[in-house]
């Protein structure tokens, strides 16, 4: 499939609520600019990120923190659409970071960076409540987009860090043919069906297509998915689908 990105349709950092996976649209990201923060550590990289964001006219930096703390204070006094986050800083890390911002029920999204090829912190990210992981190196249009994939509700993963992720965990994920983790007893059929085409990257139309349904059925089923399960997102869905063995590299 052509490049991976996990979405979540129809959901808004405005008017948000704190349920699990839903949050409710009162204001679309077209009606102001995108708020950005900026973490890391690396005055040079934030100078970098700022000159070519700052040149998007949807977007709009609103502050920047060298270390996982100040990204936790500064997020919490101005509540930006999303904190673009570097993987290690000091005093507290980007995932313990992302934990607090979650733990914290703020309307804010989580974008990690890093250029670090080390899987522990995708998981870690991911688990934490982070809506997309990008490697540093990732092309300036391509990052743009992924703010404001995040700003709107949905979530995005790169695919060599997805495929780098699961090559590496394939070893240790559960027999599919054993019995299926107690939390995926709460899902009909229909939506176990649907959780696996999302584990395996489909959007809500493809998904659509395959089952022959409509979109706006998908999007139900997604929703339902999320909230049954508890997690706050698709990005998470997958991990959960793959960790519970439901669906295996490859597969």
């Amino acid at each position: 499939m052509p490049g991976w990105a996990v979405t979540a349709d129809g959901t808004s950092r405005a008017g948000w609520e704190a349920k699990a996976g839903e949050c409710t649209v009162t204001q679309t990201a077209g009606d102001r600019p995108v708020r950005v923060l900026l973490a890391d550590d690396q005055p040079l990289l934030r100078t970098g990120f700022r000159m070519v964001l700052g040149a998007e006219p949807d977007l709009d930096i609103v502050g920047e923190a060298g270390d996982g703390a100040e990204a936790v204070e500064l997020a919490r006094r101005l509540l930006p659409d999303v904190v673009l986050m570097d993987i290690r800083m000091p005093r507290l890390d980007g995932v313990g970071a992302t934990k607090a911002i979650v733990a914290a029920r703020l309307p804010v999204r989580v974008l990690i960076l890093t250029t670090f090829d080390l899987d522990e912190y995708v998981v870690g990210a991911l688990r934490a409540g982070a809506s997309g992981f990008l490697a540093k190196d990732v092309p300036a249009e391509d990052l743009v987009t992924a703010i404001r994939t995040v700003a709107a509700g949905e979530a995005v993963v790169a695919p060599r860090i997805l495929k780098r992720l699961l090559d590496r965990f394939a070893d240790s994920l559960p027999d599919p043919n054993a019995t299926a983790p107690r939390e995926l007893e709460t899902l009909t059929d229909r939506e176990r069906e649907v959780l696996v085409q999302v584990a395996r990257g489909l959007s809500n139309a493809e998904i659509a297509q395959e089952l022959s349904v409509s979109e706006t059925t998908i999007k139900t089923h997604v929703g339902h998915v999320l909230t049954k399960l508890g997690l706050r997102d698709r990005v998470q869905a997958v991990v959960l689908a793959y960790e519970s063995g439901l669906v295996r590299p490859g597969g």
